[in-house]
């Protein structure tokens, strides 16, 4: 378990693990869900595959509509490749900016979470469908996010290609 977690970068331990384990502590103080794990391994996976997604919905659904918005605004990414190679700092304020982003991402994942054990009842749906929707939900975000991964792989590749 030691060399997992030393293996860890800080991008991964700030927009994973740490939102996951907020996360799960809030969703028990908020509601009456409960993630927590006891077997300290298990946990650790758990609560990184909950940041993960919870980071997921953050860069797929919150990004593109505080892009909308107007919000946020971001350079030209062959821009931001250029200044990085130049300001090394810029990737770690890329870094926390994501950190921030995962973290709006929480809190209003949260709100939903309480708003639904608030008014769930209203919506009366049996577990196996809402197995099927959870788990139809995780295979479209992490299909979207290989999409975007992919975009991004892509468009590294051109702009270090661009002075060739």
């Amino acid at each position: 378990m030691k060399d997992i977690l030393q293996k860890l970068s800080t991008y991964n331990i700030f927009n994973y693990l740490v939102p996951g384990i907020v996360f799960v502590a809030l969703l028990r103080k908020f509601t009456s869900f409960d993630l927590i794990v006891d077997e300290l391994f298990i946990g650790a996976f758990l609560y990184y595959f909950i940041g993960l997604v919870i980071s997921r919905i953050g860069s797929l659904i919150i990004e593109p509509i505080l892009r909308k918005s107007g919000i946020v605004k971001f350079s030209e990414y062959s821009k931001f490749i250029s200044a990085s190679k130049k300001d090394e700092r810029i990737e770690l304020f890329s870094e926390i900016n994501n950190m921030y982003r995962t973290f709006i991402s929480m809190l209003l994942i949260l709100i939903i979470a309480v708003t639904y054990e608030n008014i769930g009842f209203l919506i009366t749906l049996n577990e196996t469908l809402k197995s099927i929707i959870g788990l139809s939900f995780l295979a479209l975000l992490f299909l979207l996010s290989y999409k975007k991964q992919t975009e991004y792989i892509n468009k590294r590749i051109n702009a270090n290609n661009d002075g060739e």
